[in-house]
Order: C-alpha cells, then structure tokens, then sequence
C-alpha cells in the first residue's frame, strides 16, 4: 500500500484543517491514496474534544494579545503548535488496517522514537499516556481523529520549537509537565527537512 507524502510547509491551522476534511472524503470514497501532510502551523493553542478549557492558565501571549485557540475534534487536550515543530497529518485507511486505533496509535509513536533515535535522542513511550518523552521532558504530542475509518490530524514533533509557549498551558492537560525539543535534548541546531525525511522513512517502514 504506497503511502503519499505532501510537504505543504507554513500553512494556517483553519485552512489545513480544510485540507484535511476534504482529503478524508475522497480517500474513503477511494478516489485517492493514503496520505501523510508534512507542515508547520502559525502559532496556534488546539484544544481536542473533551479538553478542559482550564488548562489555558492565561487568554493573552506574550505580546499582550489574545491567545488563538481552537477547540478540534482530535483526542487529547490542549496543546501548542509553531514554527520550528513538525506537524504530521496521516490520513490512513483503517478499514485496510484491521479497523485498530490503538495499533494505529502506538506505531504513530514508534515512529517519533525511532526519529528521534536517528539524530541520537533516547526516547519512550510512557505506559497509559499517548505520546514520545524523553528524560527531559515530552517530545512529541499525539492526538487523531476518525472520520469513516480514515484517520485526521495527527501528530507534533518538536525540533526547534520556542518551549516558552507551553508554560501558557498545562500541555496535554498535565499540569507542570515538562516539555522539549530536538534542539534542546542535542544542544545543537536540528534541520527540519532533515527530520521530516527519517519521519517518512521510518513511517513507511511500519505501515507502508
């Protein structure tokens, strides 16, 4: 089953989220192949559908301005996404793939561990929580959607992203739950291209 891949670089979340709606229908109409969205959002808070609304400890940034946040219909809670964070948006057959949301779930963090591996990162899976974590922190935030059996949104890698951000929200609804980087567990700068090429490899190696 060849997967497709679509680097859509900085896209707003409003219109990739369109994106994403549209990409569901006609893959499970079978008018397209499955495919995976590679990009980076605009600064921007998500809030899935049973997230509370209280684990954005403020309403303005940094600047003063309000907050953006947009609730999703994704699992998880709140969480942040911006530039220098690797955006994956898979959008699989289920119905080919035994209809199963947890294997689906645990081979989406099995490819971040195995990336991170790659640029020598040592990074885990935490038993009853969904996502990748490091020894200094979260790494890697998943939460999907499933529209017909066809799997939406995804998940956040962060390479070089600003952490500052995740002190405006108690991220994945965890209240002081440390958060890092590629950037910062290397202490060196980490090309994107660079991570988005392993993600793909190592993603086509467990469900392609």
């Amino acid at each position: 089953m060849a997967i497709r891949f679509e680097n859509l670089g900085i896209l707003a979340f409003d219109v990739a989220w369109e994106k994403q709606s549209q990409t569901v229908q006609v893959i499970a109409r079978g008018l397209q192949e499955e495919t995976v969205y590679i990009l980076e959002h605009p600064g921007v808070f998500t809030l899935g559908r049973r997230g509370s609304a209280e684990n954005l400890l403020t309403e303005k940034n940094f600047d003063g301005k309000p907050l953006n946040l947009v609730r999703i219909n994704r699992g998880g809670d709140i969480t942040y996404h911006g530039p220098g964070q690797l955006i994956g948006y898979p959008h699989l057959d289920l119905r080919r793939r035994g209809r199963d949301l947890y294997r689906y779930l645990r081979g989406l963090e099995e490819c971040l561990i195995r990336t991170a591996d790659s640029f020598g990162v040592e990074a885990f899976q935490r038993p009853g929580l969904t996502g990748v974590w490091t020894d200094k922190g979260k790494l890697a935030s998943i939460g999907v959607g499933v529209r017909q059996w066809i799997t939406m949104h995804g998940f956040a890698l962060n390479v070089t992203t600003d952490l500052r951000y995740f002190r405006l929200i108690n991220p994945c609804g965890m209240p002081e739950c440390p958060v890092t980087s590629l950037q910062e567990c290397l202490g060196v700068p980490v090309e994107m291209e660079q991570v988005g090429q392993v993600v793909e490899r190592e993603f086509r190696k467990l469900f392609e």
